[in-house]
């Protein structure tokens, strides 16, 4: 659920434009409220979980991700489907972390690189729906029902979780509202600055401010994260040199990933002219590979290590971005592009599971919650960004107006996600040996293991 609705809202975008109005910054809070309140709450809601019980707060998480949905399927304009998004990223921001921590104390170590693969599968399943359910519902019923959608699951969802789930706890876990308001309202500033750099220019008081105000909080957060005694956040975890570089390399790949495919599935429709359910169903290529691949790059970590699955994940994104750069025009044929759709979801896929194990192996297990909502965050800040950063090169450079013109600003938008995406790739390659898994030793020796409960 928290997955699919990272993506479920791009194809519906033209629609939602049509029916409530709005313009292209409004478009990216659409998807930025989402995944920029789910990004900087994340870490919060692993420390929740940690501290009143994985199970509990997933339920919580879990009940305001279903309510805030029916909120955003009724809302009668722009502003509240904002609002009702941004409760949603809340619920997500709970539920989200914790479920990498249920299933890394369910499953036995030498288990885990299959476990996080069909993790990884069911998340592909989710990223792969999401254009297609998207386009579909909104073609053939209504936008609204992309939202609708998740209230049967969560009432589903939620007796099954009470009684199947085990319940965990992390002894001394605390939580950090310093830490959280500084790095909330930091993250945001800089969104909100990148979202509004092109209408309003890169010199004016909003923007400036939301850059500078922005990056001053950001730094203000990781200098208390070196200092305060129990952060959210400790940035003696970043000394751990593999902690460090699976981090890097997943901010990057979700900023250069989120962008392209919030332009592209806006290109398929307002510059080819497909409809939602054809341009969902063109997109699967790309968003549909992680439910064949995941498992298998799995896997492949558990045998030759999951540096080089990642990085070469990585690289196949930068090739599949750079070709679609390379033929993008208003007329483009669909088997122009498929080869890149191809390529750039089979390098997403390679990189998700392998990353994962990575990350876990390099914390030790009773830190592993907060190192899945860190990870989970920077990888939502990046998609954030991502949105924002290319939105904002391709307005400078195109628009809406003729599919000439949105393939002219799309164009330098892809060539920006493909170098993202190169540097993502020099950040999994820094990751120290096979697996990594002495990287844990650096981290706190007084960190404690997880403790089951009732």
């Amino acid at each position: 659920m928290a997955a699919l609705d990272n993506l479920v809202v791009t194809t519906a975008l033209p629609s939602i434009r049509r029916d409530l109005g709005g313009s292209l910054s409004d478009l990216e809070w659409t998807v930025n409220a989402y995944t920029l309140t789910f990004a900087v709450l994340l870490m919060f809601g692993a420390a929740l979980g940690d501290r009143f019980g994985r199970r509990r707060l997933f339920l919580a998480g879990l009940t305001v991700f279903t309510g805030a949905s029916a909120a955003a399927a009724m809302a009668p304009g722009i502003g509240e489907l904002i609002a009702a998004r941004a409760v949603q990223g809340v619920g997500a921001a709970v539920m989200m972390p914790l479920t990498l921590t249920l299933l890394t104390a369910a499953v036995p170590a030498e288990r885990r690189g299959m476990a996080y693969g069909i993790w990884g599968a069911v998340n592909g399943l989710a990223v792969a729906g999401g254009p297609l359910i998207g386009g579909s519902l909104t073609q053939h019923i209504s936008w609204h029902w992309i939202f609708w959608l998740n209230v049967p699951l969560g009432v589903v969802l939620l007796p099954l979780a009470r009684l199947r789930l085990g319940e965990s706890t992390a002894p001394g876990a605390r939580l950090d509202a310093k830490g959280t308001a500084l790095v909330s309202l930091g993250l945001f500033g800089i969104v909100y600055a990148l979202v509004n750099a092109t209408s309003h220019g890169w010199t004016s008081g909003r923007v400036l401010a939301g850059l500078i105000g922005g990056s001053v909080l950001v730094a203000a957060f990781i200098r208390y994260g070196q200092v305060a005694r129990n952060p959210m956040l400790p940035m003696r975890m970043f000394r751990s040199r593999g902690f460090a570089a699976v981090n890097a390399a997943g901010l990057l790949m979700f900023t250069g990933m989120f962008g392209s495919i919030f332009l592209l599935s806006q290109f398929l429709q307002n510059a080819i002219g497909y409809g939602p359910t054809e341009a969902g169903l063109r997109m699967l290529p790309w968003t549909g590979m992680p439910m064949i691949v995941a498992p298998i790059a799995g896997y492949l970590s558990d045998r030759v290590g999951g540096r080089p699955v990642a990085a070469a994940g990585l690289a196949l994104q930068a090739v599949g971005l750079g070709w679609f750069a390379l033929i993008v025009s208003a007329h483009v044929s669909y088997a122009a592009q498929l080869p890149a759709l191809i390529i750039s979801g089979t390098g997403m896929a390679l990189f998700i599971a392998p990353a994962t194990n990575l990350l876990m192996s390099s914390v030790r297990p009773a830190e592993q919650g907060i190192a899945s909502g860190a990870n989970n965050a920077l990888r939502e800040i990046g998609g954030a960004l991502g949105i924002a950063l290319l939105g904002s090169i391709f307005s400078s450079r195109g628009g809406y107006r003729t599919p000439a013109l949105f393939a002219d600003g799309l164009v330098p938008a892809l060539w920006v996600g493909a170098a993202i995406l190169v540097a993502g790739t020099a950040a999994a390659l820094a990751y120290p040996g096979r697996g990594g898994r002495a990287d844990a030793r650096d981290a706190d020796p007084a960190a404690l293991e997880l403790r089951p409960t009732a």
